[in-house]
């Protein structure tokens, strides 16, 4: 149980970032270097998610 307790919440911080993603994309003066950040941790975030999975 903790660990889809676990998944739900890295599941919710993957779906924030990918919002938080598309915002800075419309934004014309929107930093590369910021977004290539914040597309690492959603990767990261989707890795451990499928690990837990697995498990």
């Amino acid at each position: 149980m903790a660990t889809e307790a676990r998944i739900r919440e890295l599941d919710a911080r993957h779906h924030q970032l990918d919002a938080r993603i598309e915002e800075f994309l419309k934004s014309p003066s929107s930093d590369t270097l910021q977004i290539a950040d914040l597309k690492k941790q959603k990767l990261k975030l989707k890795e451990e998610i499928e690990r837990l999975r697995r498990q």
